[in-house]
């Protein structure tokens, strides 16, 4: 063995115990370097972390059972479906995009009538959309025409078994219907009946339906518009939570930090895991029809019961439930009573007139009046001012146009007539529920208001002098204005106050109010509409409010017949629509026996998206004259007394009115006064007949004359001296 190298092996260890202190600091720097990058690293990890990972899924973290992972978009975007007759829907579905965009959310509107359930709806299953839909319910509880084919898909596949309960499974919905209540069996009927099949196919309802209501009455905020703002800031409230991930709206009663509906975290969104199969989980006791409360259930009162309870305290805490219950029963009582009372006080105070209604009334022309009534100048008052001719109540009664005030005093109507002229602004009931003004008050504003635009002709060209200072006094009221003028109540009050200013009443009622009629007070003229002769067309037509309409419709006309006043039928012709059914109209004119039957062509209003109307709707009056000439064939008690060409209008009046060869058809309005003043002053003893204050007709105003209903004095009269063919007749 080598001294040498024995010797280095020993100073080597001498210079490394030596050295000793040196190599312990370089072990100690490289270690704390190793430890310092140890930290940089888990501090870059754990930022980056906190902003992949939601809260509850950072909490989950902490106990070592979820992976880190990409942040979750819970809803992708909004997609509205509208189902519209008259626009309401579309323009709802417009405010509905506005508020979702607010939230960077995309939003899509949807006409129905453009989309294929067929095709596309399957592809909401797992788009991550909410599909919000908005329909209305149209005629008998029918969807409209835009919605139609969606609803039929959707009852087919709901009721289909090859399509099965979890066809829809993943979907996300909100309903709101647009209805009115005043249609009890209809009412929201497609809103209902859409949430129902949509569930049924498995889909998931995100909140309760709303429903919103026409009728100002029971409408829950007042109005539809308003019950759509009320349900659309719960949609946004609701699709706000959806998009931070909870699952249900929060009850208030949960404890701060262990609300169940903020666990949100990835399990709730992993695929396949039991809490993503919980999210679609359909509710053992979720109504299949939907909710209409304000908000769903969310946790129940005492979820402190779900932990353990020591058995020491199970008897303080059932007694402190007990108390509880007994508190929150008592608080509801008061509650229900409160709202009772309040709603009881609002219904008797709230106006038929609401300031949307007010501003559309106001726009066509209307003078509104109190709370429920209104006045409007007549275009035929407008014409007599300058001379130009009358209304065909100058032709066939002898009213002078320029000094009739058409007014109503209730603007409400009982049925929703495809050829209302008002094109249904004004509102529906089948019975008085508004707050209620006084008769004096509608009469002195209405002559004050009918006085007010009549002075704005005071010297427009053309306007005759003469002429305009008699219309400054009213002499005639006709009550068909618009809506239902029986339905007030004090209408025989209102009735009275107009035969003492001397004006005389031509009432108009819609045969739905057959009490009324008989206990309405003596008028100058009483009208029922008798738009047509079935309860097939009557339906169809008038689209009435009350279920037992056509008991109603001939009840009216048998109490018209009781009426010793004189009394007239008034039948609208719709071609295509009651022009065919002369039997049965024949049948009740014997029912009604009125004085008079007046018959019109209906008058086109221009186009509505509340009435399928068209100008082919429309007879000419050539069809008009050979519907009346062959009506008259099948009642031998009447025959054709005047004719209004302008009007399109023809009067049929019983013989009794015809003396010698005379036709008797005009009124004797100084004679009426005085019978009804008679009346009065007798306290209703003293009655007397239509025949008691009829007056001669004049020729030119005569069915087959040359002038065709229009008076030789209106300027306007410029017809060739040529008898009219009526051999048909």
């Amino acid at each position: 063995m080598d001294p040498s190298l024995d010797m280095w092996d020993f100073s080597s260890l001498i210079s490394l115990w030596i050295n000793r202190f040196y190599i312990y600091l370089g072990f100690a720097f490289g270690f704390s370097l190793w430890i310092c990058f140890q930290i940089v690293i888990r501090k870059q990890n754990k930022n980056s972390q906190e902003k992949t990972v939601p809260k509850a899924s950072r909490d989950l973290m902490t106990n070592g059972y979820i992976s880190l992972q990409k942040k979750q978009v819970f809803v992708s975007g909004v997609k509205i479906f509208y189902g519209s007759q008259t626009g309401t829907a579309k323009g709802f579905a417009t405010v509905l995009a506005e508020a979702v965009s607010s939230l960077d959310l995309p939003v899509a509107v949807i006409n129905l009538k453009e989309y294929d359930p067929d095709d596309h709806l399957v592809e909401e299953v797992t788009s991550k959309n909410v599909c919000a839909f908005l329909v209305a319910t149209y005629t008998d509880g029918r969807p409209t025409e835009s919605a139609e084919w969606f609803c039929r898909w959707l009852e087919e596949a709901a009721n289909d078994f090859r399509f099965g309960k979890t066809y829809l499974k993943g979907v996300r919905y909100a309903v709101f219907g647009l209805g009115n209540s005043a249609y009890v069996s209809h009412f929201n009927k497609v809103a209902k009946n859409v949430d129902k099949w949509l569930w049924m196919l498995g889909a998931h309802r995100v909140m309760s339906r709303g429903e919103g209501d026409c009728n100002v009455v029971k409408s829950k905020h007042g109005s539809i518009e308003a019950d759509f703002t009320a349900w659309k800031a719960r949609f946004i409230s609701r699709l706000q939570a959806l998009c931070k991930g909870e699952r249900k709206p929060c009850g208030g009663n949960c404890k701060k930090g262990k609300c169940e509906s903020n666990q949100h975290g990835s399990e709730a969104m992993e695929p396949g895991s039991h809490a993503q199969e919980g999210f679609h989980q359909r509710d053992a006791e979720e109504e299949p029809f939907g909710s209409t409360s304000e908000e769903e259930s969310g946790t129940e009162d005492h979820q402190s019961l779900k932990s353990v309870i020591d058995v020491e305290d199970l008897g303080k805490i059932m007694d402190r439930m007990k108390k509880e219950k007994r508190e929150k029963e008592r608080q509801e009582g008061e509650t229900s009573l409160i709202r009772s009372t309040v709603k009881n006080e609002a219904s008797e105070r709230r106006a038929m007139i609401t300031p949307a209604l007010r501003e559309a009334l106001t726009k066509q022309g209307y003078q509104l009046i109190g709370s429920h009534s209104g006045v409007k100048l007549c275009r035929w008052t407008k014409s007599m001012l300058r001379g130009r001719g009358g209304c065909y109540k100058h032709t066939f009664y002898g009213i002078e146009s320029h000094r009739c005030m058409e007014t109503t005093p209730s603007l409400a109507c009982a049925n929703k007539c495809v050829f209302c002229w008002r094109h249904h602004t004004n509102p529906v009931g089948t019975e008085w529920r508004w707050k209620m003004d006084q008769a004096e008050m509608i009469l002195k504003e209405a002559i004050e208001n009918h006085q007010n635009v009549m002075k704005q002709f005071r010297g427009v060209p053309g306007v005759r002098e003469e002429r305009f200072e008699e219309g400054m006094t009213v002499k005639h009221c006709a009550l068909s204005l618009v809506g239902e003028p029986i339905m007030y109540p004090e209408i025989n009050r209102f009735l009275k106050l107009l035969h003492e200013c001397k004006i005389s009443s031509f009432l108009v009622t819609n045969a739905q109010f057959p009490a009324e009629i008989r206990s309405l007070k003596p008028v100058t003229q009483l009208y029922v509409s008798v738009d047509a002769s079935t309860k097939e067309s009557l339906k169809k037509i008038d689209r009435p409010l009350f279920k037992d309409f056509w008991q109603r419709f001939l009840d009216s006309l048998k109490a018209l017949a009781a009426k010793q006043q004189r009394t007239v039928y008034r039948l609208t012709l719709v071609k295509a629509w009651n022009v065919d059914e002369l039997q049965a109209y024949a049948k009740l004119v014997s029912l009604g026996n009125p004085d008079f039957i007046e018959v019109k062509g209906v008058t086109y209003c221009g186009e509505s998206s509340a009435s399928s109307l068209t100008m082919a709707n429309v007879p000419w009056h050539e069809e008009v004259v050979r519907f009346v000439c062959e009506l008259v064939d099948l009642i031998p008690d009447y025959e054709i007394a005047c004719e209004h060409e302008h009007s399109n209008c023809l009067l049929i009046a019983h013989k009794k009115f015809k003396i010698g060869r005379e036709w008797w058809t005009w009124i004797d309005y100084s004679r009426f006064q005085e019978l009804i003043q008679e009346y009065e002053d007798s306290g209703g003893s003293k009655t007397f007949s239509a025949k008691d204050y009829m007056a001669k007709t004049p020729h030119w105003a005569l069915f087959g004359a040359n002038e065709r209903g229009f008076d030789p004095k209106d300027t306007r009269y410029q017809r060739k001296n040529k008898s009219k063919d009526i051999s048909g007749c």
